[in-house]
């Protein structure tokens, strides 16, 4: 393959329509809105979920349950992400989003018990699983609740 025979992927490159431009362009007049009407003037249109003053699906749904406001989302790990640390490291929130391993802390961390250990850590976290707690101190490491 040479630099001359490259090409885009078919379907990637997209010009935009040019509406209002003649009629020679099949996009002249009224700019493929057709004639009159509430989609054909400018601002027109529904809101999102109308239905023609048929009543929505949104209303016809049953509702069910709650969102809880105080709901807490935990940052989680399993076990097989913690091999990645030599052997003795202080694991905490702030190396594991230093590494990469988590974006960012949420409410917190959850270590779950995921895999398997096969290094010795001392894991600073804000929850463990039964599985992980067992799992990190059978590996000889320790745990600590933040």
């Amino acid at each position: 393959m040479k630099l001359h025979e490259l090409k885009p992927a078919t379907g990637s490159r997209q010009t935009r329509k040019r509406v209002g431009r003649g009629m020679a362009s099949g996009l002249g007049k009224t700019s493929g809105r057709g004639h009159k009407g509430q989609k054909a003037r400018s601002g027109g249109g529904v809101r999102p979920g109308f239905e023609g003053g048929q009543n929505p699906i949104y209303r016809r749904l049953p509702k069910r349950g709650f969102t809880n406001p105080n709901r807490k989302e935990y940052a989680v790990i399993n076990m097989d992400a913690l091999n990645r640390f030599p052997e003795g490291t202080e694991v905490t929130p702030e190396l594991l989003i230093e590494e990469g391993v988590i974006k960012n802390v949420k409410d917190g961390v959850k270590v779950l018990g995921n895999g398997d250990l096969t290094v010795k850590l001392t894991v600073k976290a804000h929850k463990f699983s039964e599985s992980a707690a067992a799992k990190i101190s059978a590996a000889g490491g320790a745990t600590e609740v933040i």
